[in-house]
């Protein structure tokens, strides 16, 4: 059975959960482990498959999608399969990245992130991303990377769930809002996404 290491309540963890509760892969999940020394960056998730061990949560949710034929959440066409990819490595990148500084700050109450310059500029970038966010879904009419839901749905969903879980003035966003709603009727999404948990 497939061992996933790290806290049930790192977002990077939540997405491999959430993933395995929409492909169906069993597992059993602890907060440490032998394995979690194989990441150099010492960071969670790491699952153990086996004799395989792997870390990065974003490549961890491609391969159990591959492993399991999970072919609506990860296509095999290289276009589908391209708009997908874009989308979970644009939250790795961009989205993330915009986020950082402000959620650290508001939220985690980090005193390394307590600059209100930084806090600012931050979610002056998060709500671009979410801009450009929300005006992907008005192309799409639904879902991140088209009109169903996919393995893109699942880092972008978390991310969206620190949105609005964050303490500060967000402009609205129509499409994002009918999202989360959307995305809000998954029970995959909310005992590992929309539960409380920011």
């Amino acid at each position: 059975m497939l061992r996933i290491l790290g806290k049930a309540s790192s977002i990077n963890v939540r997405k491999v959960l959430w993933a395995c509760e929409e492909i169906g892969v069993a597992y059993t999940r602890a907060d440490d482990g032998p394995e979690l020394r194989q990441n150099p960056n010492g960071l969670v998730p790491v699952i153990v498959d086996g004799d395989f061990v792997l870390w990065e949560s974003n490549s961890i949710i491609r391969y159990l999608a591959n492993k399991s034929g999970a072919r609506a959440l990860l296509p095999v066409e290289p276009r589908a399969r391209a708009e997908v990819d874009r989308w979970i490595d644009w939250q790795a990148t961009e989205f993330n990245s915009a986020w950082r500084y402000a959620f650290s700050g508001l939220v985690r109450k980090n005193p390394a992130f307590a600059d209100e310059g930084q806090i600012e500029e931050s979610k002056k970038q998060w709500t671009r991303m979410v801009s450009i966010l929300d005006g992907q879904l008005a192309r799409t009419g639904a879902y991140v990377a088209g009109p169903s839901f996919t393995l893109a749905d699942i880092p972008i969903g978390l991310s969206v769930n620190r949105w609005f879980l964050t303490p500060f003035d967000r402009p609205v966003f129509p499409q994002v809002d009918a999202y989360y709603a959307r995305l809000g009727n998954r029970p995959a999404f909310i005992k590992h996404g929309r539960n409380g948990i920011p």
